[in-house]
């Protein structure tokens, strides 16, 4: 690789490092060139992308950025799996592992957190942000149609004892 190849590498992956809000690290080795484009269109269609970059430098783009927990992590064949949605990435990382032995998860960051493996499996079984504001707004919703429901029942309720009174004095 060349030294300007090399350059824009490290660039690019200060951008991503700068930019994502989870990353997530594993190693890969023994995965199928069918394996990798299966792995990487499954993070593209949730919003993440995988990227493999010599460690390194990665560790030389890791300086100095809030996920630089993760240079300790950067030992053998490895991969970074990062996105903005801080569950996106996991979470396709964990399932793509649980069909398929041959990724390992080692760990990741989000932000400043360093993340185990453990801490990784926990962020992939959170809803994404997608259904969490699916959720809220249906939180939000379910109160006022409530609210609209209960300001029309007394007024039918009156409504039905005032005609219940006039059918009486009618009658008398």
């Amino acid at each position: 690789m060349e030294r300007a190849a090399k350059r824009e590498l490290v660039s690019t992956l200060n951008d991503v490092f700068n930019t994502t809000s989870v990353v997530v690290v594993a190693h890969y080795a023994g995965l199928t060139v069918a394996d990798m484009q299966k792995l990487r269109s499954q993070m593209k269609q949730a919003g993440a992308t995988v990227k493999v970059a010599k460690n390194s430098l990665a560790k030389i783009a890791l300086e100095g950025k809030d996920v630089a927990s993760i240079s300790g992590l950067m030992k053998g064949p490895t991969l970074i799996a990062y996105s903005s949605d801080p569950v996106a990435a996991p979470k396709v990382a964990v399932d793509f592992a649980k069909g398929n032995d041959k990724l390992v998860i080692l760990g990741g960051a989000m932000g400043t957190t360093a993340l185990n493996v453990d801490g990784v499996k926990a962020l992939a079984t959170l809803p994404s942000l997608d259904e969490l504001r699916g959720k809220l707004v249906g939180l939000i919703q379910a109160p006022a149609t409530k609210i609209a429901q209960l300001s029309t029942a007394p007024a039918a309720k009156l409504a039905r004892v005032f005609g219940a009174y006039a059918k009486t004095g009618e009658a008398a």
